[in-house]
C-alpha cells in the first residue's frame, strides 16, 4: 500500500488542489464542470472548508510531502435536519490513482464521521465513472439512487448515482 498522509489543508495548497481538481474536466466522466476553474473561483469555497471545523478540507500528500490529492465534507441540502449527513469528496492527482490512495482517503472520511457527529456520509459520483463508484463501495457504500441523464456533459448525458455509507 502507498505510503500517504492526510492533514488539514494550509492556505498554499490552493494552487495545487485547483490544478488537480481540473485535471478532472477533460474527461466529461468524473465532475459536472465543463470548463477548467481558477484559485479565484475556489477562494471561497476553500475559505469555508479551511475555516468551518465541522467540514474541513484535507491534503493528501505522499511519502514525500507532494500533494497528491484532497478530499472534504461538505453540508448536505442545508436544512438543520439534516445535519448528520455530509457529502463525502475526494480527487487524486493522475500520478496518484490506482495505488489504493483512494481507499485510504475514503476510510479516512468514515474516521471523521465520529468527531465530527456525522451518522451519513453521501457520494454524488457519474455512473460513467467505475473508479470512484467501485472505491466507495469497497469502503462500504451502497448505491442508493440514480438519476438518469441529469447531466450534460456536451458529448454525452451522465448518469449520477448517489451512494450513502452509515454507522
Amino acid at each position: 500500500m502507498t505510503e500517504i498522509s492526510i492533514q488539514p489543508s494550509a492556505t498554499q495548497d490552493l494552487n495545487q488542489i485547483v490544478a488537480i481538481y481540473n485535471q478532472t474536466i477533460a474527461c466529461r466522466h468524473i465532475t459536472s464542470d465543463l470548463e477548467p476553474i481558477s484559485v479565484a473561483d475556489r477562494q471561497a469555497w476553500f475559505e469555508f472548508h479551511q475555516n468551518n471545523p465541522r467540514y474541513p478540507i484535507w491534503s493528501v500528500r505522499a511519502h514525500d510531502n507532494r500533494l497528491i490529492g484532497w478530499a472534504t465534507l461538505s453540508p448536505f441540502y442545508g436544512r438543520p435536519a439534516y445535519g448528520i449527513t455530509a457529502e463525502a469528496s475526494f480527487y487524486l492527482d493522475k500520478s496518484a490513482q490506482g495505488k489504493g490512495i483512494g481507499s485510504q482517503v475514503v476510510r479516512f472520511l468514515q474516521q471523521q464521521m465520529q468527531p465530527l457527529q456525522f451518522s451519513t456520509l453521501l457520494g454524488f459520483v457519474f455512473k460513467g465513472n467505475p473508479a470512484s463508484v467501485g472505491v466507495l463501495q469497497k469502503c462500504g457504500f451502497q448505491i442508493w439512487g440514480e438519476l438518469p441523464d441529469v447531466a450534460d456533459m456536451q458529448q454525452h448525458k451522465e448518469t449520477l448515482l448517489l451512494l450513502g455509507y452509515q454507522v
